[in-house]
């Protein structure tokens, strides 16, 4: 029911522009009832970072960015939402326009620039929302003016860690000047270790909130290791791969490919879903990692899982397919199982990872 309604009201958000059609979108889902989803077939179950997901669909971060729709999103069936970039100051971001289609390549460029109502709206919508359930992530991000970009992480981990599930560090969008040089790793190194001291002293003695990292799909292999290097010497929970990209592959064919910003949707798959098998190697299953890139389908979505991911997230590919592809993915998934003759999904995270970094086919 929920695709056929996409595809009626498609045409109709299509003829917006892509900002106008996201906000309005974001309106859309607080305002409605939140919807009930059929429960997940147990096949799907994941425990990661010391929590259980009843299925590892989840919604990516950078589509409810203020912490609007968790519950409208949650109805939709993910098994986890990550809301944010959330910045400790509200920020504009950059000017309008700054999200463009390509619908030639179901694919979208953003130059958004981590624009935030602010940690404190955030933190009071999900107080608010606590007791509903569901996991609830928050990707965090630094203000674009701030002169210790570092501290602002600490800052946000103490304020929000009580309130979310999990906490992204993302030091890799590409649209905040500067923002990627914190992916060295020394400038990592003291980023995680202060972020790790304020979730700690944000526990106060409970439960410690996951931390993840996230990447960019741009990265060399030697700046990978580092990165991998300091992950696992400082025992984050966890790693996200990956961001947008700053390459325009020479496929594209969409009248904005020439736009600034990072491009996310199908170009993204193989360079994203190629950089998760390499960083599941050098892993090692000391941690789960979470994949994110082009996913569009059940295909796509058990490629990440053959790559190394234990959870998957998409964004970009409702777009062009509606929510209706949560469904879609969660049912090919399963599908998946039953054909290995496995009692779980998880069995299978990083059956092709080696053949897939190699970079045979995906």
């Amino acid at each position: 029911m929920i695709g056929k309604l996409f595809g009626l009201a498609r045409p109709l958000i299509h003829k917006l522009d892509a900002e106008s059609a996201h906000r309005l979108t974001i309106a859309a889902l607080a305002a409605a009832p939140p919807l009930r989803p059929a429960s997940d077939d147990p096949a799907l179950a994941v425990e990661a970072f010391g929590l259980r997901f009843s299925n590892p669909v989840g919604l990516a971060a950078g589509f409810d960015k203020h912490a609007e729709a968790i519950d409208g999103a949650l109805g939709l069936g993910f098994g986890f939402v990550e809301i944010g970039g959330v910045t400790p100051l509200p920020q504009p971001g950059n000017a309008r326009p700054r999200v463009f289609r390509l619908p030639e390549d179901e694919a979208v460029i953003n130059r958004y620039g981590l624009n935030s109502e602010g940690m404190e709206a955030v933190a009071a919508r999900l107080a608010a929302r606590r007791r509903r359930g569901g996991l609830v992530g928050v990707n965090l991000g630094a203000n674009k003016d701030s002169a210790d970009r570092s501290a602002d992480y600490a800052i946000l981990t103490r304020r929000l860690a009580p309130l979310a599930d999990f906490l992204t560090v993302n030091v890799s969008s590409p649209n905040t000047p500067g923002l990627r040089d914190l992916q060295a790793e020394n400038a990592l190194d003291d980023l995680i270790a202060r972020v790790l001291a304020a979730r700690d002293e944000a526990s106060a003695g409970g439960r410690p909130t996951p931390i993840l990292l996230k990447i960019a799909p741009d990265l060399s292999l030697p700046e990978l290791d580092g990165m991998v290097g300091v992950a696992l010497k400082r025992g984050i929970d966890g790693m996200v791969v990956s961001n947008t990209t700053v390459a325009r592959p020479a496929s594209l064919r969409g009248a904005a490919k020439a736009e600034t910003g990072g491009l996310s949707g199908k170009p993204l798959f193989e360079p994203s879903t190629r950089l998760l098998a390499q960083t599941f190697l050098r892993v090692e299953e000391r941690f789960p990692l979470v994949g994110v890139g082009g996913i569009d389908s059940a295909r796509t979505a058990f490629a990440k899982i053959r790559a190394g991911a234990a959870l998957v997230q998409f964004y970009s590919a409702l777009v062009f397919k509606g929510p209706g592809l949560i469904g879609e993915i969660k049912q090919g998934l399963a599908s998946e199982v039953r054909k290995a003759g496995l009692p779980r999904l998880d069995a299978l995270v990083g059956r092709d990872a080696a053949a897939i970094a190699r970079g045979e086919t995906i």
